[in-house]
């Protein structure tokens, strides 16, 4: 196995001794740090004792085969050292190849591979326009908790994705929880005209009134002026506070609607915002 070498720790060392060799150079430490992409290009391109006389940035180069570079990362993050940034974007010139590579340590949900280490794929994987994983991150959706960190950064991908996630994503989401519809829906939204997206972005809107703002955003990006009743029932609910209002009354401007008048004077939020130079009105 290659050595997890600590590349944020020598660059600290390189820089503390730039700063020693190079002190009178500098009015200030503002100074220094507008020329610290100077300085990382010092040390990326200077020989290292401490890799036997390469340079940092030539170092992660020499290695080409996709199971090295990602058994390379995953180690990195079972040892707790920050992941080279050289050694993220050495996987992402070699790309291709190292895509099964990455989507199997994706799968891998044991305790040797790390939250960080999957994110860092993840985003490797985006970052390659890959949509090998979509059904893989599709199923992380299904069942999932509102707050997953891991479930998120997989729905930007499917995002990016576009056209090429949207039907399994539609097949899918009438089997998700409801954490899990509220989520596609977010990318779904992006592309109106689907019936069933409709439907179950207003079912959520009527049944989930806790989260009115979000489905009440939803409804206006799928611009289908049906949900113009049920957005402006709940705009004149008394219930109905002064913040998920502004995103009511926004969808329903949106769907050629108009909001109906309320009075929040009595709200904390309205109170609160209404000082300030924020553009909100009322009505």
């Amino acid at each position: 196995m290659f050595p997890c070498i600590n590349f944020d720790e020598r660059f600290a060392d390189f820089t503390s001794a730039w700063m020693t060799e190079h002190r009178e150079e500098y009015k200030n430490f503002d100074a220094m740090e507008d020329d610290m992409p100077r300085i990382y290009m010092a040390f990326l391109n200077e020989p290292a004792k401490w890799l036997d006389g390469l340079t940092p940035g030539s170092y992660f180069t020499q290695y080409e085969d996709p199971k090295d570079l990602v058994d390379w990362l995953a180690a990195y993050g079972r040892e707790g050292v920050p992941i080279p940034d050289l050694l993220l974007e050495q996987i992402e010139f070699v790309g291709k190849p190292c895509e099964k590579r990455l989507l199997a340590l994706l799968k891998d949900e044991s305790e040797e591979v790390s939250a960080e280490t999957r994110m860092t794929a993840i985003s490797l994987l985006r970052s390659m326009g890959s949509t090998q994983p979509k059904m893989l991150y599709i199923g992380w959706q299904m069942n999932r908790q509102e707050d997953d960190e891991l479930a998120d950064n997989a729905l930007e991908s499917l995002a990016d994705m576009g056209a090429a996630a949207v039907q399994p994503m539609l097949e899918a989401l009438p089997k998700a929880n409801t954490a899990g519809q509220a989520a596609m829906l977010d990318v779904l939204c992006g592309h109106p005209g689907n019936e069933q997206v409709f439907r179950t972005a207003l079912r959520l809107f009527e049944t989930c009134p806790d989260r009115c703002a979000l489905f009440a955003s939803y409804l206006g990006k799928l611009e289908d002026d049906r949900a113009l009743p049920a957005l402006i029932r709940r705009a004149q609910d008394d219930s109905t506070s002064y913040l998920d209002y502004i995103e009511l009354r926004s969808a329903i401007e949106r769907l050629g609607g108009t909001a109906p008048e309320r009075d929040f004077s009595d709200d904390p939020a309205y109170e609160a915002l209404s000082g300030l130079d924020s553009g909100f009105t009322v009505g």
